[in-house]
């Protein structure tokens, strides 16, 4: 049973700044990639950003040089570092775990930001 707990959100001015954190635990595989990905209303779910357990990054277009994607190993935690957040940035931001082992996803419950103009 794998199990991903998102925190961080929180309502933040345009041009603010947000760090959302997302702590796994459960059967988890040291070779792994994690990463965060948004829903906005009436929108697909989209990436925003992962990151493999050995560092490798990617990210969306739309938050390149404004986000930035972090994990650390021992402690099965990724985080998003969000500046200069503009209010299409508001949405359910899901943090997202993909075992290479198993070939599946699981999925945080969301967390919520707002970005206010």
């Amino acid at each position: 049973q794998v199990q991903l707990v998102e925190s961080g959100g929180d309502l933040v001015q345009a041009g603010g700044s947000l760090r959302l954190s997302c702590a796994a635990s459960g059967s988890i595989f040291s070779v792994n990639r994690m990463g965060w990905y948004r829903q906005a209303p009436g929108k697909q779910r989209e990436l925003v950003a992962t990151i493999t357990s050995g560092g490798s990054t990617n990210y969306a277009d739309s938050v390149k040089g404004r986000f930035t994607i972090s994990r650390d190993n021992a402690k099965n935690t990724v985080y998003l570092q969000m500046s200069s957040l503009k209010p299409e940035d508001t949405a359910v931001y899901y943090c997202n775990l993909y075992l290479y082992q198993w070939a599946r996803d699981y999925w945080g419950k969301g967390t919520l930001v707002t970005v206010s103009s």
